[in-house]
């Protein structure tokens, strides 16, 4: 499967158009025996439904893929289902789940930015690129991007992990946090460790990058040393924390997300 993003649709596109249709946070999936697929402009036909919003995320392969919000009121029939994104975590392919979480992104910053931030005028979809701008004030309003970061934390040849509490269930993950303005990475890895957990660490060091659009995250991973001071939990957002040896991880999040690559990452290392 071959993305190709873009917010304009082109005319070398080719087959009926894929549909990822929210309805607070759902995806729109079609069910056909045990298998689950994204529907197309045909099974919308079938359905009798029309998404309120229409914005274009890009061809897969060459097929138009379109963002929408589901109509308030419509009825969804027993081959199709709403199912939450994040559940759909290793049930569609990889590349499915990315595109919607670009269309989840999209929606959620077009339905939030209607109005201009700054004078409250309507906006209008610029034709040149992503964003909307103030027919009044010239105001531009790009997709938001919220970056935060997320890091683990080697001790002694143990990882640190950590529940939070609004995790569901009982798997523990890496620690993780928003960066602040005027912030560095660097700096805002270090500030979030002290205030979770109350260590310091050393040799922070840059691992890779993930979009996470529930709504709109940027996450940017680093792994780094136990420099020193002893685990003290905030006891707010953090409920529990330990070291983890290879042997003896917790329930940990699933392969998809970049926690848990950097959780592969200590086990392999």
């Amino acid at each position: 499967m071959i993305f190709r993003p873009d917010f304009k649709p082109t005319r070398s596109q080719s087959g009926p158009t894929l549909w990822f249709i929210f309805d607070k946070g759902c995806l729109l999936t079609k069910i056909n025996a045990d298998r689950i697929s994204i529907p197309d402009s045909a099974d919308l036909e079938v359905l009798q439904v029309l998404p309120s919003d229409r914005l274009y995320l890009g061809s897969l392969d060459g097929q138009p893929c379109y963002a929408g919000e589901l109509v308030p009121g419509s009825s969804v029939d027993a081959n199709f289902k709403l199912i939450n994104l994040r559940t759909l975590f290793g049930i569609i392919p990889e590349p499915l789940i990315w595109i919607a979480g670009r269309g989840n992104q999209y929606l959620y910053w077009h339905l939030t930015n209607r109005y201009c931030g700054k004078c409250g005028q309507k906006t209008e979809n610029k034709t040149d690129e992503p964003a909307k701008v103030c027919p009044r004030c010239q105001h531009i309003s790009y997709p938001r991007l919220s970056p935060a970061v997320i890091v683990a934390i080697v001790k002694d040849n143990r990882i640190l992990l950590a529940r939070n509490r609004r995790f569901k269930g009982s798997f523990y993950s890496v620690l993780a946090g928003f960066v602040e303005p005027g912030e560095s990475l660097e700096e805002c890895v270090e500030r979030e460790i002290q205030e979770e957990v109350g260590i310091t660490v050393k040799n922070v060091r840059y691992f890779g990058s993930q979009p996470w659009p529930f709504p709109d995250s940027l996450m940017i991973a680093f792994v780094s040393d136990y420099a020193a001071g002893e685990i003290v939990i905030d006891g707010s957002e953090i409920i529990e924390a330990a070291w983890f040896s290879k042997d003896e991880l917790p329930q940990i999040p699933p392969k998809i997300s970049i926690a848990r690559q950097l959780i592969d990452w200590f086990s392999q290392s």
